[in-house]
């Protein structure tokens, strides 16, 4: 059984649908990824499982146990918000002894000299201090716990965040953009920490992040949501290669994927250029088609006189790899290609080229978004696969 289990969540605010019934799973050790544009409901659905916010109808379930009508502080759910949310009157060891406190101690045992007085709590409070510690040595930051967040830089007030939200064993941890104020080198290096401290906790992680190469490098699988829906759920690499609507091929990648309107004919196959795909099953009869096809699916050859030809409009040099953009002579739209430094040398600016696409990496969506299955074919062969 499925350690956290989503079904169905639902959430309008004054008649706009935010999330329309958006449902999934996750095992014990499972990191997933949320990722989506602005807007599209990921952070929304993360507040509705910390039980900061409610969803209208759908079910929350924890370890067997439906939480969605449950107060947030029931709910042994631990997060971590992109902006730390961390005590700046508290030092670092303050700050994540909180929840240990708030757990353990009573109103009265919490009080500055009372609580003092009080039996047990000296005990209490010595067995929270050596949690503390053991967590501060995991996360390499025993020598902050003296320091308050204002002494701290950015990538040490995040391990502080995330060690509060560790200390307290939840069942389930929710990340929202923890990574988002830290500077690009520093935000790699945080990768890394967070998904050996997930490892550990060996508990399920929901991380919404708008950076898609953080949920690709960091998760087990990958949640793209848009407008509310939870489109496709699966692996990094499947949700790469393997969209399953256009919307999930369009935002995953960088540089996005090239994406050209045509049409399927009677048979169901399409034509561009050198490449045929026939889409099975006569899925697409005589109908618009988007092909789809990745940059480093898509190859420019320094003639210009085969059948789909383009002309080179830019080039950007980032090192290990060049972009390429290309715009084909009859449509109109840019094509982009990734290239090696040595391959982009025999190209310029404005000169014609020859387009080759990849036939086995093409994909074929539907006029309503979803990937149909196709297959690449020789034209020579292509009545005898359709009708023999």
């Amino acid at each position: 059984m499925s350690v956290l289990s989503l079904r169905a969540i639902t959430k309008s605010y004054g008649g706009n649908a935010i999330l329309k019934g958006v449902s999934l799973e996750a095992e014990a050790g499972e990191f997933i990824a949320l990722v989506g544009p602005s807007g599209c409901g990921k952070s929304t659905l993360l507040r509705i499982v910390a039980g900061l916010d409610h969803g209208d109808t759908g079910e929350i379930v924890i370890g067997g146990k439906n939480v969605a009508r449950m107060p947030a502080a029931d709910r042994n759910v631990a997060m971590v918000f992109q902006s730390y949310a961390l005590y700046p009157h508290l030092t670092a060891g303050q700050n994540i002894a909180v929840p240990l406190a708030m757990r353990r101690l009573t109103a009265m045992q919490r009080l500055p000299v009372i609580g003092n007085l009080l039996p047990g709590q000296k005990q209490v409070r010595t067995d929270i201090q050596r949690q503390v510690k053991d967590m501060a040595l995991a996360l390499k930051i025993d020598h902050l716990l003296d320091r308050k967040p204002g002494q701290m830089s950015g990538g040490q007030r995040q391990r502080v965040a995330l060690a509060r939200a560790m200390v307290r064993r939840p069942a389930v941890f929710l990340m929202d953009e923890p990574l988002s104020n830290l500077d690009a080198n520093l935000r790699v290096h945080a990768r890394g920490e967070i998904v050996d401290l997930h490892r550990r906790a060996g508990v399920p992680t929901l991380y919404v992040t708008h950076d898609q190469s953080e949920a690709l490098s960091m998760a087990d699988r990958v949640a793209v949501m848009i407008g509310g829906n939870l489109l496709q759920l699966a692996s990094p690499k499947e949700i790469y290669d393997n969209p399953a609507h256009i919307e999930v091929a369009r935002f995953l990648g960088q540089p996005k994927i090239n994406v050209l309107a045509t049409r399927a004919d009677a048979a169901s196959i399409v034509r561009f250029g050198d490449l045929v795909l026939l889409a099975k099953r006569g899925q697409a009869p005589d109908q618009p088609v988007q092909l789809a096809v990745r940059p480093e699916f898509v190859r420019f050859h320094p003639t210009g006189t085969g059948r789909l030809t383009a002309r080179v409009e830019r080039m950007e040099f980032l090192g290990s790899e060049v972009i390429l953009h290309a715009r084909l002579d009859a449509i109109g739209e840019v094509m982009t290609s990734k290239a090696s430094p040595s391959e982009a040398a025999s190209l310029s600016l404005g000169q014609p080229v020859d387009v080759e696409i990849m036939a086995e990496r093409a994909m074929l969506f539907g006029q309503d978004g979803a990937r149909l299955q196709a297959e690449p074919v020789a034209i020579a062969a292509t009545v005898e696969k359709v009708h023999g």
